[in-house]
């Protein structure tokens, strides 16, 4: 492992992560199957509580990738061990609260123990994050499984804010570790891709279970349009920002604690919602939505928005003041959709996320032409970091 004082060259990810990467592809299709079929606010809990340790198994593993050399035969078995059982997770997740709680418990307390045991060398690491996974989550979430939903509810939700309390507690120790600032962004940035490509999966499983007129197509279209919006929020210059904050950060640790580890939980959390919402607006676009669908469209869009506010705060100490007004202006609308067409529904957040998209366009082109005389002549098409800055 690392030390904080220690230079660090550039890492990349590595081939085993990415096919690790694979089985969290099925794990959150699964997830956005149980969010499906129950979506008031219990059924939006449950899938939370059940989303929440999946997701802290794939951020255990990135960050034990990230402070040591993973391209080795022991840990490239050892991602591929944590990866079954993730899979062994994602297979229970439709009967989590059913006949399958052992099950997802089990998968997810021998990836903690995997995962400690691929760092056992590193002096201390049982007083740590992994620790609290191997000795406090991982039997909660076993345990659980073995109880009644009511109690396996209760046990689940302690287990997951264990786990989510862990780096904020353990804050002192893992001052010492040194992350690499390459890594963990592109690492992040690939679990959103992968949410992302479910809201894909959301418009075409079910458009293409359907008569394809041209009432379905266009909102197809009007779906794809505002997935690729959220795309666009993101990786267009938030990706960007995000890499740039955590390269110069006096205190990478807590960059990547806030941005990373609890920042891109909610913006994953809100593209599932959105995906879900796909699958329910694109099915038949000429009838009015219910409640629960529509939150969870324009909910899971404007959580989305709002945490880049977050985020933003977070690395630089300014106000994403567009993202912000945008996801007002979305969570407003909630109550004003219920009653109309899916299709209308669908265009009126397509037609608000380009507008964001566009009225972001021109202040960061504006900013890089302010930012221009500074910064001398530089290569072409090159924009100041400052530039993407101004839109995260």
């Amino acid at each position: 492992m690392s030390t904080a004082g220690e230079s660090i060259d550039e890492k990349r990810v590595t081939w085993a992560e990415l096919y690790f990467d694979l089985v969290f592809v099925f794990a959150v299709t699964q997830v956005s199957g149980l969010l499906h079929h129950h979506h008031d606010w219990g059924g939006v809990a449950r899938a939370l509580v059940v989303f929440v340790p999946v997701y802290w198994c794939w951020v255990g593993t990135t960050v034990q990738a990230n402070i040591r050399d993973v391209d080795t035969p022991r840990d490239r078995l050892g991602i591929l061990a944590v990866g079954l059982a993730g899979l062994f997770m994602a297979l229970a997740v439709p009967g989590a609260y059913e006949g399958r709680g052992v099950l997802l418990g089990a998968g997810y307390w021998a990836a903690r123990v995997l995962l400690l045991v691929l760092l056992i060398r590193v002096p201390g690491v049982w007083r740590g994050p992994y620790g609290v996974g191997v000795l406090v989550s991982g039997p909660l979430l076993f345990v659980g499984g073995l109880l009644p939903e009511g109690p396996r509810l209760v046990l689940w939700t302690l287990g997951a804010l264990c786990d989510l309390s862990g780096p904020v507690l353990f804050r002192n120790r893992l001052a010492k570790v040194a992350y690499h600032p390459q890594h963990m962004p592109e690492r992040f940035a690939l679990f959103l891709l992968v949410a992302l490509g479910e809201s894909i999966v959301g418009i075409g499983a079910t458009a293409a279970a359907v008569r394809l007129d041209a009432a379905e197509l266009a909102a197809v279209a009007a779906a794809f349009t505002i997935s690729a919006g959220l795309w666009w929020q993101y990786f267009v210059y938030a990706a960007d920002a995000m890499r740039h904050a955590v390269t110069v950060a006096d205190s990478r640790r807590d960059v990547i604690r806030r941005v990373f580890q609890y920042g891109h939980l909610a913006l994953v959390a809100g593209v599932i919602a959105v995906a879900v919402g796909f699958g329910e607006t694109v099915a038949d676009p000429r009838r009015a939505l219910g409640a629960g669908s529509v939150a969870l469209l324009y909910g899971g869009c404007g959580l989305y928005l709002l945490t880049f506010g977050y985020t933003r705060w977070m690395m630089f100490r300014a106000v994403s003041t567009t993202r912000i007004v945008a996801a007002a202006v979305v969570f407003a609308l909630v109550p004003v959709m219920v009653r109309l067409p899916a299709l209308v529904v669908l265009v009126v957040l397509a037609v608000l996320v380009v507008a964001l998209n566009v009225v972001e366009h021109v202040r960061v082109a504006r900013a890089a032409a302010a930012a221009a005389p500074a910064v001398g002549d530089g290569p072409p098409g090159v924009e100041p970091v400052g530039a993407g800055a101004a839109a995260e």
